[in-house]
């Protein structure tokens, strides 16, 4: 490698190099961009607090200020008996063009600077060029960032030692002053952007957490499912093989019937691994315990109560055994549905009411108002969400909202064809009448622990 390649690959090559980029992307490419200030934000902290009237205006408030300093600057300029318009106006001009175009009104103004030092009497830092480049510098900094700020400091710096023959004391208070303004809007800038990002970082880890929490109340109701279809498939596939068996010199259709009935439950029942296997975890466990029925439910009763809320379970109709998959998201959704009453109302009690109608299975979870000293938990509504979706995939109805009392009300009825509905179970608490009215109403109260 040669000296010229090792010095042109060099950290500091490259480091120079960096910085002229720099410089020509933020004070040389697109010097007359049209990039007009925009008014405030009317929901900001302290405009949205004014009336409706000043409001209006209120946001107009960073152009006042400008064209505020650019008279003042111009009332500096007419100080100057000679020429008293053009070092008025001179200076100011540059000044307003920050409102519209940033970057050309800070060379406009070393231009006016070098034109006021020429035509005025004052040297080169006169009172209106003075104004005018302290104004120009913290307005562009403000509209751009911190890195144009300083390129536009080092510049302001180089062209007065320059103008002044190497004499850096007439140019010295202004690049200090300057250097404090610029200080301050740096890291206003960098206290915004970084507000901005944490906002943003904020709205993008809520949509996720979010789309995760729908996402895995879908995954629980996908793998339920499967767990739920997957079972009756393969029973049968099991009957269809073993049902020829069964029967003496049967026919042979009636084999060949099985036998297309097992391949269709074993192919079906593979299609359904495959497709509903995508959403398992690496890591997911099959449930070694059957997945609950409405037959477990005095037990999350018992469970709930033990945490302290007070809870009350009515059954009303001819209490019988449904499909599995409706007596799984009715368990669910009486599981949902008191933890959410446990989140949002702590203190307060809850009702649990089973209709079993001719059509299917009524459900309603009650609860009342919050009471007591404990603050509810804030959520984002998935429950509900998840119970919404368990209810749409079997085709029921749902309603959910507060009631008049401040306490929340949720209401679901899960369709049961009567073709799926086995024999009336006789449970603890049920009786049938000899009359064969099979109707009852069954009250359960516990309180908290």
């Amino acid at each position: 490698m040669t000296e010229t390649q090792t010095k042109t690959s060099g950290p500091e090559f490259r480091a120079a190099a960096g910085a002229i980029d720099g410089l020509r992307n933020d004070l040389m490419r697109d010097v007359l961009a049209y990039r007009p200030l925009p008014p405030l934000n009317p929901d900001g902290r302290l405009i949205r607090r004014l009336p409706e009237g000043l409001r209006k205006a209120a946001v107009w408030t960073p152009h006042a200020l400008v064209l505020f300093a650019a008279f003042l600057v111009m009332m500096a300029g007419f100080s100057e008996w000679e020429f008293r318009l053009l070092m008025g106006l001179v200076p100011a001009i540059p000044v307003a063009m920050t409102l519209v175009r940033p970057v050309a009104a800070f060379w406009a103004s070393i231009l006016g600077t070098v034109l006021c030092a020429v035509l005025g009497s004052e040297g080169l830092w006169g009172p209106s060029a003075f104004m005018a480049q302290i104004v120009v510098l913290v307005v562009v900094a403000a509209r751009t960032r911190p890195r144009t700020a300083a390129w536009m400091w080092l510049l302001i710096l180089l062209f007065g030692v320059f103008l002044e023959g190497g004499d850096p004391s007439i140019t010295a208070p202004l690049v200090t002053l300057s250097a404090f303004a610029l200080l301050v809007v740096a890291v206003v800038q960098i206290r915004r952007d970084a507000e901005r990002e944490v906002t943003v970082q904020r709205t993008v880890t809520a949509v996720e957490r979010d789309r995760r929490t729908l996402l895995e109340e879908r995954t629980t109701i996908a793998r339920e499912l499967h767990d739920v279809v997957a079972h009756h498939m393969s029973v049968v596939a099991i009957q269809a093989e073993a049902a020829p068996y069964r029967v003496e010199n049967p026919p042979p259709e009636l084999e060949q019937a099985f036998v297309t009935i097992r391949e269709n439950a074993v192919a079906a029942l593979t299609e359904l691994r495959r497709v509903l296997g995508v959403v398992r975890a690496e890591d997911y466990e099959a449930p070694d315990a059957p997945q609950p029925t409405l037959a477990a439910l005095d037990g999350l009763l018992d469970n709930v109560r033990e945490t302290g809320l007070e809870t009350e379970k009515v059954i009303t109709g001819a209490v019988r055994e449904l499909p599995q998959g409706v007596e799984l998201s009715a368990y669910r959704i009486v599981q949902e549905a008191l933890s959410n009453s446990l989140r949002h109302a702590p203190g307060a009690s809850a009702r649990v009411e089973l209709g079993y109608v001719l059509g299917g299975l009524g459900l309603r979870v009650v609860n009342g108002p919050p009471r007591g000293l404990v603050k509810p938990s804030p959520g984002a509504g998935h429950g509900i969400t998840g119970m919404r979706e368990r209810v749409a995939m079997l085709n029921g109805e749902m309603t959910a909202g507060t009631t008049e009392d401040g306490g929340y009300e949720i209401a679901v009825f899960l369709p049961v064809p009567l073709s799926d509905g086995p024999e009336p179970r006789e449970t603890a608490g049920s009786t049938a009448d000899a009359t064969g009215d099979a109707d009852t109403v069954v009250v359960e109260r516990g309180g908290g622990a």
